[in-house]
């Protein structure tokens, strides 16, 4: 008997290693005590329905103002600082789909480039969280704003430049795609950032650089 009794033990205890493992690489995978700290927030309290959700990196996450400036609209802001798009489609399970937005506005594909990956594996990114978004939400429209020229990332600016060309045009062929090109306003009159418009780090916006975008965003948000 006492021999019989060892392998339920047994497979209980292999169970709990397993789930403990699996515990373990939850915690550790990328970004999840921040998605874990948005459920708790769901939880205490829930996004408004039917809002446009802001997804994306640190550029969205730092954008505080976010629900003011968009008076009247319903918001929803999951920037998450660091995040590559290949981040907002690992989650979208979590902080997309549940939401049932009207809207999703997507800032990111900035850090992808600094990372290392090139304008077409940019593309492919976005495509691939389109494809993930799309097959819970098939009719939600979906608006990426181009990546920023920065002072920051200068080094980088023939990649950004075609990067948004090949998202631009992706968008153009797809139904409910959008595609908002705030790059132009950015650039001063010597072709380069402009200073103003930055925070000391020369990669995140100040105050001014929202101010500039909400006028471009509105109307193409709230249709």
């Amino acid at each position: 008997m006492a021999r019989m009794n060892r392998r339920p033990c047994h497979a209980i205890v292999v169970l709990m290693t397993l789930l403990l493992v699996r515990s373990v690489r939850a915690a550790d995978a990328p970004f999840e005590k921040e998605i874990a700290a948005f459920e708790a927030a769901d939880q205490t309290q829930p996004p408004p329905k039917d809002a446009v959700l802001f997804i994306g990196s640190s550029t969205f996450r730092i954008w505080k103002s976010l629900p003011a400036d968009f008076p009247g609209l319903a918001v929803i802001n999951r920037g998450f600082g660091g995040s590559q798009i290949a981040d907002s489609t690992r989650y979208a399970d979590r902080i997309v789909v549940p939401y049932h937005p009207r809207r999703i506005v997507m800032y990111a594909g900035d850090n992808d480039l600094a990372a290392g990956k090139t304008a077409e594996q940019v593309l492919e990114e976005f495509k691939d969280f389109v494809t993930k978004v799309r097959a819970s939400l098939p009719d939600v429209p979906i608006s990426y704003i181009s990546i920023k020229p920065s002072i920051a990332r200068w080094k980088l600016i023939e990649r950004i430049k075609q990067a948004n060309s090949l998202i631009g045009q992706f968008a153009t062929s797809e139904k409910n795609i959008d595609f908002i090109d705030i790059f132009p306003v950015m650039l001063g009159n010597d072709g380069k950032p402009r200073k103003e418009l930055f925070r000391p780090d020369g990669l995140h916006m100040n105050a001014d650089g929202y101010a500039l975008w909400i006028p471009i965003l509105r109307p193409r948000i709230e249709k």
